[in-house]
């Protein structure tokens, strides 16, 4: 009748286990910030005609239509070294998951041990020694931990939630690892661009002084003239190695990036001197899709839900642990093992219970407040990710309006300088005209090729800020270590 007892005192337990569970379960906060309407309408500086509100597509430097480009993402994205801790952080967090999911449920122990030995006779009240025997015992212990109110289940959900935020962690990696290869190598583009326009005007300014020399030599210059030439020569030769040393710490980088030494830098973007272009507008579809789309937030929600499972395993501190246990085996003999007079069992019970104390509950306030800051945190990740994607729009925007204006300003350009050069050879203008004209046109060309390349370089930024280029990305390349 006790056993039976036992057994329904257990049933009890289990059946109150199965339906109670501290702490709160977890939703989106009604509060958050993500889920305000103006954060879900489309972005006020997606009005251009440069950009659509398209869907953005996963592999967004595709759009380029550059095999170059493509090839270095996809090897980056498979062999980068921060791709690689992130991978590993995440599968350091699935196994601490794993782990928290196989806590307290049931458990199975099983021993054996052998000996030959005399035992004490004193110990048994004998004044005789005991003779030397070959002893053994062998057995076997079943235990169950009760989740009475759903300590481990709440355990567990953080964990899991953990492990999703790594998971985000990974893709947020990914989608800053697609973006620095593509402005990567979107500045050694550039930087061959504006290497090509440098000694473009070096080579007009060189014809220049020798128009300069050759009209001295006919009696219709100055040594003024020519010395104000070979300066304006100087310059334009000057700002050439610049802009080699960033094309150069352009290839270093995009070597790093896809996981190689800086020696061993891609050999066809040397000779690349075209900042890569979209030849549609640029999508980027709205705050909805935005802040579902970029892992930043994912991340920052699933150690919101962490936080709040914790509240969970913090007051079920408060309650006791309980747990059953059962063993049967066989001590003796080793000839008497498995014989009736040397067997064993026993059914087993225990609870224990540490009176809640000042310090459990401050754990729990703890806990609490815990939750809030991830709230908080939520809620500023959300609102940066906004900024970041208005921000990014008007400052492309403003590029591009810039480089038109640019662009017009170097045709004028081109036009006066010409004009400029035929008059000063009919000897209609002085030559201080000319070489004004010949400046105007290095500068216009130096800025125009700068825009250019701040044009696609805030392509590059703001494909970053929406977030894009995990979805489909390959998996990362694990080298292990020692095992």
């Amino acid at each position: 009748m006790s056993t039976i007892r036992t057994l329904a005192a257990a049933g009890s337990l289990l059946a109150l286990a199965a339906c109670t569970t501290v702490g709160p379960n977890y939703k989106r906060p009604d509060v958050a910030k993500i889920n305000e309407p103006a954060a879900q309408a489309p972005f006020m500086g997606a009005q251009s005609a440069a950009v659509s509100q398209d869907p953005v597509p996963d592999g967004w430097w595709k759009l380029y239509d550059d095999e170059t480009l493509n090839g270095l993402v996809e090897q980056a994205l498979t062999a980068n070294a921060d791709l690689r801790v992130a991978a590993a952080n995440l599968s350091r967090a699935r196994a601490v998951a794993g782990e928290a999911d196989d806590a307290g449920g049931f458990s199975v122990g099983a021993s054996g041990a052998a000996m030959r030995a005399r035992e004490s006779g004193e110990q048994y009240l004998m004044s005789e020694p005991l003779p030397v025997e070959n002893l053994a015992d062998a057995g076997v212990k079943v235990s169950y931990q009760v989740d009475l109110v759903g300590r481990l289940k709440r355990a567990a959900e953080a964990a899991h939630a953990d492990a999703d935020a790594s998971q985000a962690a990974l893709d947020l990696a990914r989608v800053s690892v697609a973006a620095d290869v593509a402005r990567a190598y979107v500045e050694a583009c550039s930087a061959g661009h504006e290497i090509h326009v440098a000694e473009h005007s070096l080579e007009l300014q060189q014809k220049s002084l020798d128009v300069t020399n050759r009209l001295i030599a006919a009696g219709r210059g100055t040594a003024l003239d020519a010395t104000r030439a070979r300066a304006q020569v100087d310059l334009q030769r000057a700002a050439i190695p610049s802009f080699e040393a960033h094309r150069k710490a352009a290839l270093y980088k995009l070597a790093v990036l896809t996981g190689k030494p800086p020696a061993q830098f891609p050999k066809a973007v040397e000779a690349c001197a075209t900042p890569p272009k979209l030849s549609q507008p640029l999508p980027v579809g709205d705050g909805a899709a935005l802040l579902a789309r970029r892992p930043d937030v994912r991340q920052a929600e699933r150690t919101l839900a962490g936080a709040t499972a914790r509240i969970g395993v913090a007051r079920g501190a408060l309650y006791p642990n309980i747990s059953f246990g059962m063993g049967a085996g066989s001590t003796g003999l080793l000839a008497d093992i498995g014989q009736p007079a040397a067997n064993r069992w026993s059914l087993s019970g225990l609870i224990s219970w540490t009176l809640p104390g000042e310090g459990e509950r401050a754990r729990i306030r703890g806990a609490e407040v815990g939750a809030d800051g991830a709230l908080a945190r939520f809620d500023g990740v959300v609102l940066n990710a906004l900024r970041e994607t208005e921000t990014s729009l008007t400052a492309y925007a403003h590029e591009l309006d810039r480089n038109a204006a640019l662009r017009a300003a170097r045709d004028e350009a081109v036009k006066a300088e010409r004009q400029a050069a035929t008059l000063y050879k009919a000897g209609r203008a002085p030559y201080l005209q000319g070489l004004d004209a010949q400046r105007t046109l290095a500068g216009a060309e130096a800025s125009l090729a700068a825009s250019d390349a701040a044009v696609a370089a805030d392509q590059v930024n703001l494909f970053l800020a929406l977030g894009g280029g995990w979805e489909t990305a390959p998996a990362v390349k694990v080298v292990q270590a020692q095992r």
